[in-house]
């Protein structure tokens, strides 16, 4: 990924949409972001979600901002207006069995790809939240919280979040035990109870200590673990 325009200089405080309207003035545009919900979480998908927003007023998306900071309320409305609003958006779901393979690095990396892929208008630049996004054919930047900055990254951030909730209620119907409508697959301390009473169930995540532990298969060949991965099993063991 490449840094800004040369000659483009933003204040991370110049408001949610400085980042857009100074890559539209040195002719970059549209501009797309990119975010994921659920990389943390032992337990449901991966989700990606991409999104380019018009300019102007158009663009203006009330109570926009990160979605881990909205109420679920707020997610809800940000996510109609987006989606009515955007010029273009896309999400996409890599399922737990494909995170495993993948190892979580490289399945988070890989479904942002897939995300701006599937959108249906071409960015000429591309923000992200945190990773890099290499091999799009177009410039862009890896911010970090990017999320709370940008508000295409905003926009994608609530897309994935929301459809990402919505999947772990319907999953909770499946296997209520679990409760993954109250913690949606994160780890929690009523979420590893239940993982020490039921056992991980098929859409738990291998890759995580707490769920092998619960597998009983915590001593086995391991499984190579990425040091992303193991700073998000931090606290486990």
């Amino acid at each position: 990924m490449s840094t800004l325009p040369r000659g483009s200089t933003i204040r991370r405080d110049a408001g949610l949409y400085g980042y857009e309207r100074a890559l539209r003035r040195a002719g970059l545009a549209p501009v797309a972001g990119v975010d994921e919900a659920g990389r943390g979480a032992c337990a449901g998908p991966l989700v990606a979600a991409a999104a380019i927003l018009p300019e102007g007023k158009a663009g203006l998306v009330p109570e926009l901002a990160d979605s881990k900071l909205l109420t679920a309320k707020a997610r809800e409305r940000c996510y109609a207006q987006v989606t009515r609003r955007a010029l273009a958006w896309s999400v996409v779901v890599v399922e737990s069995e494909e995170c495993d393979r993948l190892g979580m690095h490289v399945a988070n990396v890989e479904a942002l790809r897939r995300a701006l892929a599937r959108l249906e208008v071409r960015p000429e630049y591309v923000l992200t939240d945190g990773f890099p996004v290499d091999g799009l054919g177009v410039p862009g930047l890896a911010m970090w919280k990017g999320d709370r900055v940008a508000a295409c990254i905003s926009a994608a951030s609530v897309i994935a979040k929301v459809t990402r909730d919505r999947i772990m209620m319907q999953l909770h119907e499946e296997w209520p035990e679990y409760d993954f409508a109250t913690h949606k697959g994160y780890i929690t301390e009523e979420h590893s109870g239940a993982l020490a009473e039921h056992g991980p169930c098929p859409i738990h995540r291998m890759r995580f200590v707490n769920v092998r532990r619960a597998a009983g298969v915590l001593d086995a060949e391991p499984i190579s673990l990425e040091p992303q991965l193991e700073l998000e099993m931090e606290g486990l063991s």
